[in-house]
């Protein structure tokens, strides 16, 4: 109950700036909690989907990786998808890698949204802290300047520690956000990183060129000189 008291009364006494530093906190925690959810998510489904389609890409199972990238809305399935469906058009690789880097694109800005607020979010709490501690210092001040002599120490000292609780407050949000922004920003860069080595893995998987492709392209070169010396 003691501590219920004294953060009431810390809140109390930093000011009208601690209310728009509370909105920013609760907005920052909403956010995080939102993206921690979706990313985790988004990392457990790429993740199975993944270990599934990979025995089949092995395999070069080609329909049954159809069928299955269709029905799966991960972002690992829709980017193999249209991988797949650029096969049927043509087989260069580069042409594959160009549809499937489309998809990626189309997915980063869903799997990327929102986390950049957190440092914003920080950014701001830290200077309203700072705003809410000068104008109660000028505030301060002012009052202390018609005061009387004996009396201007207590009230100064009374009155900058109360201005200091803005400061404080701000933080004391500011640093847990930068800290959750750094590690929702590694979970989203393990994703797109792994995003990218499926598409890698996909592609040389796929890429087919036989040793009988290869075969004719040399026996041509080599008919004129036979004939030559058959000549």
């Amino acid at each position: 109950m003691d501590f219920y008291t004294t953060m009431v009364a810390f809140f109390q006494n930093g000011g009208f700036f601690m209310y728009p530093i509370a909105l920013v906190m609760s907005l920052g925690i909403a956010i995080a909690l939102e993206r921690f959810f979706f990313l985790s998510k988004e990392t457990r489904s790429n993740r199975r989907d993944f270990e599934a389609i990979l025995p089949l890409l092995r395999q070069k199972r080609t329909r049954e990786l159809t069928d299955m990238t269709a029905r799966s809305r991960s972002a690992v399935s829709r980017m193999m998808a249209d991988g797949l469906a650029r096969m049927s058009a043509t087989r260069r690789r580069q042409d594959i890698e160009y549809a499937m880097e489309e998809q990626l694109l189309e997915v980063l800005p869903t799997i990327e949204r929102r986390t950049p607020y957190l440092a914003t979010f920080a950014n701001v709490a830290t200077l309203l802290g700072l705003l809410g501690t000068i104008t109660g210092l000028i505030g301060a001040f002012t009052a202390v300047a018609d005061a009387d002599p004996s009396e201007k120490a207590a009230m100064l000292s009374q009155s900058i520690s109360i201005a200091m609780n803005c400061t404080a407050f701000g933080l004391i949000t500011a640093i847990p956000l930068l800290l959750i922004h750094s590690f929702l920003l590694n979970k989203t860069n393990a994703i797109v990183e792994s995003l990218e080595i499926a598409m890698v893995k996909f592609l040389n998987m796929l890429e087919d060129r036989p040793e009988r492709e290869a075969r004719p392209a040399s026996e041509t070169r080599s008919a004129p000189r036979e004939m030559v010396a058959k000549a």
